[in-house]
């Protein structure tokens, strides 16, 4: 029997004239009220500066409930991927929408092997970046400088590919990022190992050289994996917004990474962790935390605490209580449980969840706030925690990509503005302005 309950609407009433907009209802989370055809209507557009209240796409990738601090990809909440799942699981299920079969998984894990190769060529090109250019700035320009070496898999309007672009920048990211590492710290490059895992690959491609030996060992390769899991995709942040927008105009897809890659670089994005790392050791002992609490509580002070809240989560971070788990486990393996940034930390987050102030505000540990520390534990410098975010977040972009290319409803990206600027007036030659 059809449901003949009238659809819900909302009404916006400009001076005197009321006009009626859709309600849009997803699977779960708000309703959404359909704007699309309220400036053809009304001659007026809405004003929401960061997008806070804005629905830019429809997506069945990822949801996230910040109040409650869930996050679901595909319906799977986070804690049971990271816990149970690893991370190219993970990657099939945000490329094609449901867990893989054992010889899916098995097919799947053998053609990203396959293609973690890079031409050789490009080893050539990114010996052309000075010795000094940060990681990210290589990663950066080798990734939009792909779609120069992989012709055969810039079409976007080929479904196949489409699939065979997507999987080469699956399986070539860690290769990228590993070889940034090595230049900026004028290491010779280590080409990847197909009797590696994935994490396990990477790690050996970073900290392996010529001269001996290197075993990865399985809780760090296990550390790692996680690290990939729990920033594989995020909804729609800036990043993979910026892949979305890029993508709209007809980009290859190479080009649209690369611009997820750039915006992720900033401090306030992919950096926090960073940005986090940085200020444990600006405290620098447990005695001092209270001076930079009273400083983050004091609103003349520009100092904040990194790695506390989050944008959309304002109950807790479902990623944190994982990321915490592995800290601990890395830094027993590796046997600085009493390392002092590790101790800051543990006093930091034990003061502000006592504290009234950040309790009322909801700030509590994002998954910035032990990333880091696990990451310098594994030996990496500050400056290889963004590439290694883009490295993971590479499956969540082109999930993204693909999912809005299949979208009948695809306009390229065109945002308005509230103008505040000069009206019309008249050129004044030169020598007669004042």
């Amino acid at each position: 029997m059809l449901d003949s309950a009238k659809p819900k609407t909302a009404t916006v009433t400009i001076d005197d004239q009321t006009f009626e907009m859709p309600i849009l209802s997803g699977s779960t989370g708000p309703d959404v009220i359909d704007i699309r055809k309220l400036y053809g209507q009304s001659g007026a557009f809405t004003y929401d500066p960061g997008f806070t209240s804005t629905a830019a796409c429809e997506s069945s990738i990822t949801y996230i409930d910040g109040d409650e601090g869930v996050l679901l990809h595909r319906g799977y909440p986070i804690e049971q991927l990271a816990g149970k799942s690893h991370y190219l699981e993970v990657c099939y299920l945000l490329l094609y929408g449901e867990l893989p079969s054992g010889p899916e998984l098995e097919d799947f894990e053998e053609r990203v092997t396959m293609h973690t190769m890079l031409h050789e060529q490009m080893y050539n090109f990114t010996r052309g970046f000075r010795r000094d250019a940060h990681p990210m700035a290589i990663m950066n320009g080798m990734v939009g400088a792909m779609s120069a070496f992989y012709h055969d898999s810039t079409d976007i309007t080929d479904p196949w590919q489409r699939e065979v672009a997507s999987i080469r920048m699956i399986a070539k990211m860690p290769t990228i990022a590993a070889m940034a590492y090595k230049y900026s710290i004028g290491q010779p490059f280590v080409y990847p190992r197909n009797d590696l895992g994935y994490a396990a690959n990477f790690l050996n491609m970073c900290f392996s050289v010529p001269a001996q030996d290197y075993v990865v060992d399985p809780i760090l390769a296990r550390a790692m994996d996680r690290i990939f899991t729990l920033h594989a995709d995020h909804e729609q942040n800036a990043s993979t917004s910026t892949v979305r927008l890029a993508s709209s105009s007809g980009a290859n897809p190479f080009a649209c990474i690369a611009a997820g890659i750039a915006c992720l670089w900033g401090p306030a994005h992919g950096g926090a962790n960073q940005a986090c790392l940085e200020m444990l050791r600006e405290i620098g002992t447990a005695d001092r935390i209270p001076e930079f609490i009273g400083r983050a509580k004091d609103k003349d002070d520009p100092f904040r605490l990194m790695g506390f809240g989050h944008r959309v989560y304002k109950n807790h971070d479902p990623r944190a209580t994982v990321m915490k788990e592995s800290a601990d486990e890395v830094l027993e393996l590796l046997g600085v449980e009493d390392n002092p940034t590790l101790q800051v930390a543990k006093e930091l987050e034990r003061q502000a969840l006592e504290d009234p102030y950040f309790r009322d505000k909801k700030l509590f540990p994002n998954v910035d706030f032990y990333s880091g520390i696990i990451l310098e534990a594994m030996g990496f410098p500050t400056s290889m925690f963004t590439p290694i975010f883009a490295l993971s977040r590479t499956v969540g972009w082109i999930s993204q990509w693909k999912e809005q290319l299949s979208d009948p409803s695809l306009k390229i990206g065109r945002p308005r503005q509230l103008y505040t600027g000069e009206t019309k007036r008249d050129y004044v030659e030169v020598e007669d302005r004042g």
